[in-house]
């Protein structure tokens, strides 16, 4: 989905998208899944705004998913399965939270996805550029669904 282009803040965001490395995108997936577990915690409080619990559990959702889907599950082994198997468990965890809108089911999702952020953001500091975009191959991990 294109990001509308009058805006100057959508501008900067998607230059920042396209010039990111991969490990960078994975970051952000995880920055995104962040804010909307966020919002959705903070909205947990008000029966009035479960409308803004489920949408943002969606959006988090949606961003699980696409961690899973780009994992590479023939050459990343042991690290591709325990990430799958992690995710999979985020994604029941906050099923059951939007169904209880109880903020504690979260927390360790929460907990957890700080963590491989910063995992991510440490190793997406010493890939380069050219590992994102090199003429058909790839770094050490993919991103590719």
């Amino acid at each position: 989905m294109a990001l509308p282009k009058d805006n100057p803040y959508n501008q900067y965001r998607e230059t920042q998208i396209n010039t990111a490395n991969q490990g960078k995108l994975i970051v952000m997936l995880y920055d995104g899944a962040i804010k909307f577990l966020n919002i959705a915690i903070e909205n947990m409080k008000s029966p009035s705004t479960y409308d803004v619990v489920n949408t943002n559990i969606i959006k988090a959702q949606d961003i699980i998913t696409e961690l899973l889907l780009s994992l590479n599950m023939n050459e990343g082994g042991e690290v591709s399965q325990n990430l799958f198997n992690l995710y999979m468990y985020f994604k029941k965890q906050m099923l059951e939270a939007n169904i209880q809108k109880k903020p504690e089911v979260l927390q360790p999702v929460m907990d957890n996805l700080k963590m491989l952020r910063d995992a991510w953001d440490k190793i997406s500091a010493t890939e380069t550029r050219t590992d994102r975009t090199g003429a058909g191959t790839k770094g050490s991990f993919s991103v590719e669904g």
